[in-house]
């Protein structure tokens, strides 16, 4: 195992109005929830690209592989759409959530990049996953020319949704028990990084949005949070039916089979729905709930790429 070293980001309180004026949602612009010594690693991990991943690589099962390959195939184009977004705020945030957000857009970076490899092994296998992508594509296409504050506010959504199904993912060993070892290691430390840069798309939306009232800031937060949680999941869902006719099971039978793995066993969703639902209250942050034990869980066996001190 190669050393393994964090980024010493010195986290800053981070954003820069006078103490106690509240910057919305419950929460002072000077006091985000991002506990102070948390640290971000930029691990670069390259799975193995020789590895024969069977078809059904969860478990033998269509429906529990529909449905990550699913996730998977929408990931390159969104996690490039975070990318551009948090590069958009890069000059107006100060130094040290700038270091911040150079790190998440490598993290999303390597992220993407193991996808893009994980997804030709999926179509190598007579899947059609291009649609997916084109799918994905013409969604963003409705966001083109919004202001980046909106298009924050969607990462915000998505980027929440991300860390509570990693957090299951890391908490609950039944959601990738019987995978293929290389896609599990691949979905445990895309889990890992998506808990530790949880905040960070926060971060900036507080100090993005530090002139806006408390009432404005909620709203905008929570409205797309609802829109744009419910759109994703839904085409998730449309697409997963879609892989699973290509293994020739009838999409009514497709729909009963993937709602039970979801709400049923091992019930990914219904474990995760309230959990999910803090991004709707008032003082909502993603490190109010501590995932640093998590994190802890899953060290790289692989080379990581260290993100130096500005």
């Amino acid at each position: 195992m190669n050393k393994q070293t964090s980024i010493d980001l010195e986290r800053s309180k981070p954003l820069d109005k006078s103490a106690g004026q509240q910057a919305g949602d419950g929460i002072t612009a000077r006091a985000s929830a991002t506990p102070e010594e948390h640290a971000l690693i930029v691990r670069d991990e390259r799975f193995d690209r020789e590895a024969m991943v069977p078809r059904h690589w969860h478990s033998g099962d269509p429906v529990a592989t529909a449905w990550y390959n699913s996730v998977s195939a929408s990931l390159p184009r969104g996690e490039a759409f975070f990318i551009d977004t948090m590069r958009d705020f890069r000059d107006d945030v100060p130094e040290k959530i700038a270091r911040e957000i150079k790190a998440f857009c490598t993290q999303e970076i390597n992220h993407t990049r193991e996808h893009v490899a994980f997804n030709r092994l999926v179509a190598d296998h007579g899947y059609n996953v291009e649609s997916i992508d084109q799918g994905i594509q013409a969604m963003l296409a409705l966001v083109e020319g919004r202001p980046k504050e909106f298009n924050l506010a969607i990462t915000i959504a998505l980027e929440h949704f991300a860390a509570i199904i990693s957090r299951h993912l890391l908490t609950y060993p039944d959601y990738l028990e019987g995978a293929d070892p290389v896609a599990a290691e691949i979905w445990r430390w895309h889990a890992t990084e998506e808990v530790e840069h949880k905040g960070i798309t926060y971060d900036v939306w507080l100090h993005a949005t530090k002139d806006w009232s408390r009432w404005k800031r909620y709203r905008v937060k929570t409205l797309i949070a609802l829109l744009i949680t419910r759109k994703y999941f839904k085409n998730r869902r449309r697409d997963a039916y879609g892989l699973m006719e290509q293994d020739g099971i009838p999409r009514w039978k497709a729909k009963l089979k993937l709602t039970w793995l979801l709400w049923g066993n091992p019930g990914m969703m219904r474990r995760m729905f309230f959990e999910w639902a803090s991004i709707l209250m008032p003082g909502f942050h993603p490190w109010k709930h501590d995932d640093r034990a998590l994190i802890n869980k899953w060290e790289s066996p692989y080379a990581d790429a260290v993100m130096p001190a500005e």
